[in-house]
Order: structure tokens, then sequence, then C-alpha cells
């Protein structure tokens, strides 16, 4: 028997979607509603942010709801199916950023440090490439990984009360490809402010914190939106369900920087899984419900999801004004947007 079909992304949350980071020891019995609470961050190249609720919730600038069939699993000769969304009998609704880690990818690989940046890879015996622009997850991960410590040294040099702080003249508004979700708006531009003639590696390092932030609050917008429209509200146990917590997967997920601010922009932990590779994790686990080993999807995702590190967002007050102050910011950068094109349609008109 052969198992198909599933988007990518959906294998990845089939991967993580049944993830606890400390199951319940006391729980007698399987809390329907308590998936409701995550949503799942497939980050890599874009990102696909994916939530299950147990009643419909259309929520504008976000796709769905899908449904998933009964048991998400029905039988053709030979042919094991998955229905049309991720969950078996929930409903699916799907948030997206456009850009994510090929904004990171942008940003870097146009800034005039980066050559220097690359050398400096090279020197350290990290890997041996010869053009920066050789667009492969292992450069990356030396690149950011080198950014990263630049940023720690800055905290030091500089003096700076947290890490994030060092961005506190760069804001980003990360639309360099429009933007999917919540705003949904394809026209959208991305917006760097607090651009000087620094053109040092320790510059690049601010603005690719400050771009990772950008994105971050991106998935923050995602998340606000989604609990205001449907996620956050009233059910009929007459209790509140809203998401809370995070489960990342994908090549930015092993970004540790990108997680931290992450978790401390959204103020959700974010819980990683213990099989690093989620989307084939997904695969495999429909291969193993298509041969029987388990009797439906959701068991065998309950029996093969598996927590491993959990990312927890800062306790201090002053980070969590800052990281308010800066979002405040960042809606903004969009809200300008839109009056600046007004100003121009009408001088055209």
């Amino acid at each position: 028997m052969n198992a198909a079909k599933l988007i990518d992304a959906h294998a990845g949350g089939v991967g993580v979607m049944e993830t606890v980071a400390v199951p319940d020891p006391e729980a007698k019995e399987y809390d329907k509603e308590a998936i409701c609470h995550r949503l799942v961050l497939v980050c890599g190249t874009s990102t696909c942010h994916m939530a299950v609720s147990c009643s419909k919730l259309f929520i504008s600038g976000v796709w769905g709801p899908f449904w998933s069939v009964s048991k998400c699993l029905f039988h053709v000769p030979d042919l094991l199916l998955s229905g049309e969304a991720m969950e078996p009998e929930y409903w699916l609704t799907e948030g997206g950023q456009s850009a994510t880690g090929a904004l990171l990818d942008y940003i870097i690989e146009n800034h005039v440090a980066s050559p220097r940046l690359a050398n400096r890879a090279a020197s350290q015996n990290k890997i041996l490439f010869t053009q920066f622009i050789m667009n492969t997850s292992l450069i990356y991960s030396v690149v950011f990984e080198l950014l990263n410590k630049i940023l720690e040294s800055m905290v030091q040099d500089l003096n700076s009360p947290f890490l994030a702080a060092l961005t506190e003249d760069i804001h980003v508004l990360p639309d360099f490809h429009g933007n999917r979700s919540p705003i949904a708006d394809p026209k959208a531009k991305g917006v760097v402010c607090g651009l000087t003639l620094d053109t040092s590696e320790k510059q690049l390092a601010l603005l690719y914190l400050a771009t990772v932030q950008g994105i971050a609050y991106g998935t923050r917008h995602i998340v606000e939106h989604c609990n205001a429209h449907g996620h956050r509200g009233r059910i009929l146990t007459s209790l509140y369900f809203y998401i809370d917590t995070l489960l990342a997967c994908g090549g930015l997920s092993k970004n540790p920087l990108f997680l931290q601010e992450h978790a401390d922009i959204v103020g959700c932990s974010i819980v990683l899984p213990r099989e690093s590779e989620s989307v084939l994790l997904g695969a495999a686990i429909l291969g193993a419900v298509a041969s029987k080993k388990y009797s439906s999807l959701s068991d065998a995702m309950k029996a093969l999801n598996a927590a491993g590190q959990v990312i927890h967002p800062a306790k201090d007050p002053k980070v969590k004004k800052y990281y308010d102050a800066k979002y405040r910011i960042f809606r903004e950068l969009y809200e300008q947007q839109l009056s600046h094109r007004l100003i121009m349609a009408q001088a055209l008109a």
C-alpha cells in the first residue's frame, strides 16, 4: 500500500502537531481542545503558520478553514489518502509569510560586508567556499552563527541591557514580497528604517537582527489576529481557547537567535520536536499508517510526535516593554506605507 498525498508544510505539521512539552501525568483521557492552543511554524524560505480548531473559523487574511475528513484516512485500492487538511477531524486555518529565510538571505547577500563575512567563515575553518552567494543551508547556518556571535560581543562592547536592545534605532517591515497574512496585501513593500553609511560587519549584524525581529513581529501579528478573530472565543463548554504555544520546525528553527526572538516577541514558549526533520517524520507517519502499524493518523501522531528543547520568552518586564514599543513601530510602518501610497495615487490621478 502507498501513502499519498500531503502538502510539504502539512507534513511538517503532522510531524509536530501532537508534540507536548510536559505531558500531564494526571490526564485520564485525551483533551480534544488542547491541540487548539498550538500554532505550528514551518519556517524556511517562507513561513507557514498552521492552527486547528474544533469548529469552522473564518479569519480574514488567513487561509481556510480546511476540513480533514473523518479519521483523515480513506482507502482507494492500494492507496491511502490523507484528506484535504492536516489533523484528523479538525478544521485547519493557515497563515503565512511569503519571505522569511529568503528575506534573510537577501539582506545578507546584498550587504557590502557579506564578502568579508564569507572570508571570516573560511578563515575559521567553519566551511570552505569561494562564492558567498552559493545558496546552501550549510553556508547560511555558518553565517547565522557568525552574525549571532557578533551580536553577543556587541552587547558587551556597547554595554547594552539585553541583545534585542541593539536595534533600538533600526526597524524592519519584512513585506519585501508582499504581505500574505494577516493583511493579505500583495502590494505591500518592505521597509528598513534607520540606515547609516556604516558598512561594517557589525552593521550587517544589526540589520540581520532587526530583520529577524521584523519577521517575528509578523508572526505576532498573525497570532494576535487569529486570537482576536476566532481562536480566542467562547465555545460550547463556556471555556476560552487561544493560541499560546508555538511548535517550530524547518531550517530557520535551527537558528537559536531566530527562535528566542520569536519567543520573546510573541510571548509564547516554543517547543521544538525531538526529530529535527519534521517534514520527513510527517511523511514517515503516513507510511506507518499505510502499512497498518497504526490504526489511524491521530494514533500515529500521538505515538511518534515527541518534544525536544523548549524555548521560553524572557520574563524581564523591561524586555517586554521594549518589544511592545518596537511592535508599535512595526505596525505604524505599514500604516505609513498606506498613507504614502494614497498620497502618490492622488498625485497621479
